[in-house]
């Protein structure tokens, strides 16, 4: 394995981890005290690491309505939702669900920007719903076949990947014009910026449960601000730069089986038949929405 290629596992491992670390930090802290110290914690990484590459320049000023909005959608919103969605959303459900995010970014394609697809990718994103029912409902028919099979958590994370999705295509126009490290400390910034008025404006935002705090949740928190909104995003874009996109998004397969395992050694959650089945139909229908992408996904087609 050459050492960009290792980047890009370090990556997909800190995100797939990170859905397990918010589960932790989720005990003392509320869903919106946690993005905004996740991401200011992130905006400094990032930050740093653009400066030391000399990247850094101010935007356009037309530009800054579109990075605004881009920040509100790509990160206070999104984060809150996949936040909030773990208060009640196991771990593993999270990572299967934010998993086929490709599937909805083509889809979302297809109907807006006008891109076709072949059958073997409509194939493709029928098995990956269909595998993502069978994890969550654990391949119960019963339940798969109920108006109410989705969680409220479940529904969130549901919301977030449909987000990501629309945030990745928007994205786009800023990929053209800035550096990707560059693009997302612009978005960064003004997520948590809107982070910080949705923390101040909102009752009990700020309180920190003393009861429940534990150095775990501590730790957690520090690890998904510095790796999660930090490291990661630099390791995979510097991937991006060295390996086509169609190749690196096989490394995004991984994310959601390190969840899985993480989530099984740390909360106790369990890895059952049903989820392992409905994963590799999932993990199979991504594969081939991807085999002749009528969207290329290559910028954000993983979601933190």
């Amino acid at each position: 394995m050459s050492k960009i290629q290792f980047k890009a596992l370090i990556a997909v491992f800190i995100w797939g981890a990170g859905f397990v670390f918010t589960k932790f930090a989720l005990e003392a802290f509320t869903p919106v005290l946690l993005v905004f110290i996740r991401f200011g914690i992130g905006l400094i990484v990032l930050g740093g690491a653009v400066i030391m590459r000399k990247q850094f320049r101010l935007p356009e000023r037309d530009e800054y309505p579109y990075l605004v909005f881009t920040g509100f959608l790509g990160v206070t919103f999104h984060q809150w939702l996949q936040a909030t969605g773990l208060q009640t959303a196991s771990a593993t459900n999270t990572a299967w669900i934010v998993s086929i995010i490709p599937v909805f970014t083509f889809i979302l394609g297809f109907f807006f920007l006008k891109e076709h697809g072949s059958p073997i990718n409509w194939l493709g994103i029928g098995l990956s719903f269909f595998g993502i029912v069978w994890v969550i409902s654990q391949g119960n028919l019963k339940v798969m076949l109920s108006k109410s099979i989705l969680t409220k958590g479940d529904f969130l994370i549901f919301l977030s990947a449909i987000n990501w999705a629309v945030f990745s295509i928007i994205s786009r126009r800023g990929l053209k014009k800035y550096p990707p490290a560059l693009m997302m400390l612009f978005i960064m910034f003004f997520g948590w910026f809107f982070s910080g008025l949705w923390l101040i404006t909102s009752p009990n935002a700020i309180i920190v449960s003393e009861e429940k705090i534990a150095i775990e949740s501590v730790l957690s928190l520090l690890a998904l601000g510095i790796f999660g909104s930090g490291l990661a995003y630099i390791y995979w874009y510097d991937a991006l730069k060295e390996i086509p996109a169609y190749q690196l998004s096989v490394f995004i397969y991984i994310e959601p089986i390190v969840t899985m395992i993480l989530a099984a050694l740390l909360i106790k959650e369990q890895i059952t038949l049903a989820t392992i089945l409905g994963g590799m139909v999932t993990i199979l229908g991504i594969v081939l929405v991807n085999k002749q992408p009528a969207l290329k996904t290559e910028q954000h087609t993983s979601a933190q």
